[in-house]
């Protein structure tokens, strides 16, 4: 019987083995939850989403809209998940997590052709074709072999967000807006402060106790700018955060006419809306510390926190050296990597290795060529960047414009620009899949 392993029921390994089960061919997906679970992790569930409940811009003229929607065109079951649990964000697609992870759970344990395995791996399987998507929270044992195989491996420390009870935000020091009115008028609540209140909350942020990290030097922590914690960044200057996570524009508070001198915004966590995130407060303040620095926003004053931000390794494997464009390894083509841990950063992109590495491992199975994807969509240019062995510093890249070759006529206008690289993605997808895809299904 032929088959393929999936080690991992993260957003890549689920991705991956759909890809793989729904093209006919068995999967044995191992899970070591819930036998075992990583400090970040709370669910026994799949596809648990743990820093925030975001999958970033809907737009295609966006990279990480157009990378959603390259994902729909291959037929992703995430997407179908995600799209099925939406909650209202603005020009964002976000998710109720608990949903959206039972959907994911759901379609895996239903699925006739893929077998789950709840066991912790600690040695790489040989007798088959193997997919490894443990994420960037891949246990220690699992770890040690991977940098025993490639003799050396890279970490940082990722954070999560709190989550507050809608009914515990003070609305009398609130309001609900979109920022420049994109989306629905009350998919962000926005806790504003005056020049005086933030101030008094920079300056306990600052000097706030922070919890204790282990396996790193505290002092000198590699910290990926994408899930940077407030504190850190804070620290850069008084008035980093009113430029990054608690900037004010395409904001005006109704009860004063005017912007903010700075502003939270709070996110819904779930479809019902009883509860919010803290939009980009990643954190790692001890416990206490959050409730009480983040209770002097006016809004939050009386918050209930459901859940308080929390700290976590964040492991991934230097891609370049060791991957091909097709996430195999090359010094062992049955072997393939996907997810976080090559350094693919975010959920979608996350998700959509698992595509690549899923379609590519079926092939390998059959003795067949792998397939590359267009440079131009964001697909291939995120599957290049991992693989492309003139990168001497290699670190986490999410979907951007940056990483697609140069438009032949490029627009000087910004949004003319995106959408060219939009159309010509989807356009190059659409042949792509009509030339190596449908002929194989």
């Amino acid at each position: 019987m032929k088959y393929i392993n999936v080690i991992g029921a993260g957003l890549a390994g689920c991705e991956a083995a759909m890809q793989i089960a729904n093209r006919g061919i068995d999967v044995r997906l191992y899970e070591m939850k819930p036998k075992k679970k990583s400090p970040a992790h709370h669910s026994n569930m799949f596809g648990e989403l743990v820093c925030s409940n975001s999958l970033k811009a809907m737009r295609i003229e966006s990279a990480a809209g157009l990378l959603k929607e390259e994902m729909r065109r291959m037929d992703s079951f995430l997407m179908k998940c995600a799209d099925k649990c939406a909650v209202p964000a603005g020009g964002a697609l976000a998710v109720d997590r608990y949903i959206f992870s039972q959907l994911v759970t759901d379609g895996i344990n239903n699925h006739p052709k893929i077998k789950v395995i709840n066991d912790e791996i600690t040695e790489i399987p040989s007798d088959s074709v193997t997919i490894i998507a443990t994420g960037p929270l891949t246990s220690d044992a699992l770890a040690d072999k991977i940098r025993e195989m490639f003799g050396e491996s890279l970490s940082f420390f990722d954070a999560a967000a709190p989550i507050v009870t809608a009914d515990s935000v003070d609305m009398d020091f609130a309001f609900t807006q979109s920022r420049y009115d994109r989306g629905g008028e009350d998919d962000y609540i926005n806790c504003p402060m005056n020049k005086a209140e933030y101030e008094r909350f920079y300056n306990a942020l600052v000097s706030a106790e922070r919890a204790q990290l282990h396996d790193f030097d505290v002092n000198n922590p590699k910290v990926y700018e994408g899930c940077m914690p407030v504190e850190v960044m804070a620290q850069r200057g008084e008035g980093t955060l009113r430029f990054g996570p608690m900037k004010p524009v395409g904001l005006v508070d109704p009860k004063t006419g005017h912007r903010p001198w700075a502003v939270l915004q709070l996110r819904k966590e779930n479809s019902t809306g009883t509860m919010y995130n803290l939009v980009g407060f990643q954190t790692n303040l001890k416990f206490p510390e959050q409730k009480r620095v983040f209770s002097l926003i006016p809004a939050l004053h009386r918050a209930e926190f459901v859940r308080y931000g929390v700290m976590h390794r964040n492991t991934f494997i230097c891609s370049p050296k060791v991957l091909n464009f097709d996430f195999s390894v090359k010094e062992n083509n049955n072997m393939f990597f996907a997810g976080q841990i090559t350094g693919v950063e975010g959920y979608m992109e996350s998700a959509s290795s698992g595509i690549i590495a899923g379609i590519n491992a079926l092939r390998v199975l059959d003795g067949k060529q792998t397939i590359a994807f267009p440079p131009t969509t964001m697909l291939g240019a995120l599957s290049g960047y991992i693989s492309d062995a003139s990168v001497r510093k290699f670190q986490p890249m999410g979907a951007n414009f940056g990483i697609l070759p140069e438009l032949e006529n490029r627009p000087r206008d910004k949004k003319e620009r995106a959408a060219a690289y939009a159309m010509r993605a989807l356009d190059d997808l659409e042949e792509f899949i009509s030339s190596n895809i449908k002929t194989e299904d």
